[in-house]
């Protein structure tokens, strides 16, 4: 059998990102002397990230349309034909089998060039409201993989299959990983804990909450392991008491082991971004979402919605943080019949084999 060539491409954030290397990760597990190339958006955070993950990375010169008239969007047009250009001479010299994109800025035009030269493509779409690249690329697209359902009105309904969102494949038992996970986090095991998640760049919003909180969530009782993002460490980490004292909060720029964080979390506070819904959804923790209402479409809000309307998690907007959070946090944290429901209806919308099913459907293209 001749040598199997992917590209695949996908960034712009770790929602992107993390599933273009998931899929790669399961296609290599299955045909070890494949050969990987990544495309993604210089100056993003893929540059980074995948190197870190072992595959080599080209990266094109585009950004996205901003809302409003900018020096940026005047010159979207020449990033555009710049990438378009170079996405023909990546495919025409690597000749990949299939072409994967999991969205963000980088896969519009080597998608596109791909359908042009005709080779086979798969969309991985996270999102339960997709964007707009996405939506311009399903028309040439071979395969759509889906992770929410009733996405007809998107997407040719014949080229849709519900796979769900690829995860860390670490989080599927955590459940046996407590004890290390205390262990390792240094937590106190007569407090319950918090994991407050802000996405990997942070989130200031959610950020603000919890310094407002702290003093709050001490009287509670609650030890806090708080993920502030690296745009914000450097404002926060001031409140790190490394078990100093009797109250115990972490703050960190960003988690690399989030199988014990899960683990170890009682309560998760979470964005809404596709990937984070899904792994919360394998993790079954009790979670209240406060969506980022700065994306696309507010499309945190809608995936978040889809697990809130399937009674598997509590949900407050920004707006309604001052006025709400104490309250619905409290009667949560005490209401242990009510963790256990919440925890039981969002395992039930877990779709826990996607990778594998996504890599299934790029098989048959080969």
């Amino acid at each position: 059998m001749e040598k199997l060539k992917f590209i695949l491409s996908g960034g712009g954030t770790g929602g992107h990102i993390y599933p273009a290397v998931a899929i790669a990760n399961e296609l290599k597990s299955r045909f070890p002397n494949a050969e990987f190339l990544f495309v993604g958006a210089k100056d993003k955070m893929e540059m980074q990230k995948v190197p870190q993950s072992g595959y080599k990375i080209e990266g094109l010169w585009i950004a996205g349309l901003q809302r409003k008239l900018t020096f940026q969007n005047a010159m979207f047009p020449f990033k555009l034909i710049d990438s378009l250009w170079k996405s023909r001479k990546i495919i025409k010299e690597f000749k990949p089998n299939v072409v994967i994109g999991t969205g963000g800025f980088a896969s519009g035009p080597l998608l596109q060039v791909a359908n042009m030269l005709t080779i086979p493509t798969v969309i991985q779409e996270q999102n339960s409201y997709p964007g707009i690249t996405n939506k311009l690329l399903s028309k040439k697209a071979n395969k759509i993989c889906v992770a929410y359902e009733n996405l007809e009105h998107f997407f040719p309904k014949e080229k849709m299959i519900l796979t769900g969102n690829p995860v860390r494949q670490d989080l599927i038992d955590i459940e046996s990983k407590k004890t290390e996970a205390i262990h390792n986090l240094n937590l106190d095991t007569n407090k319950k804990t918090l994991l407050v998640l802000g996405g990997s760049l942070g989130a200031r919003r959610v950020n603000q909450l919890i310094e407002k909180e702290l003093d709050n969530l001490k009287a509670l009782n609650v030890q806090v392991i708080w993920q502030c993002g690296k745009l914000y460490f450097e404002d926060y980490k001031k409140y790190n008491s490394n078990g100093n004292g009797n109250f115990n909060v972490q703050v960190v720029a960003f988690i690399d082991r989030m199988d014990l964080v899960y683990a170890a979390a009682d309560i998760v506070i979470s964005r809404a971004g596709a990937s984070s819904v899904s792994e919360l959804c394998i993790v079954g923790k009790p979670v209240i979402f406060i969506p980022s209402p700065n994306v696309a479409e507010d499309h945190q809000t809608k995936n978040a919605k889809s697990i809130v309307d399937k009674k598997g998690a509590l949900m407050l907007k920004e707006s309604e943080l001052d006025s709400q959070f104490s309250i619905v946090f409290e009667a949560l944290l005490k209401d242990s019949g009510k963790q256990e429901q919440l925890s039981k209806n969002i395992k039930q919308l877990a779709l826990p084999n996607a990778t594998k099913q996504i890599v299934d459907e790029i098989v048959k293209l080969i």
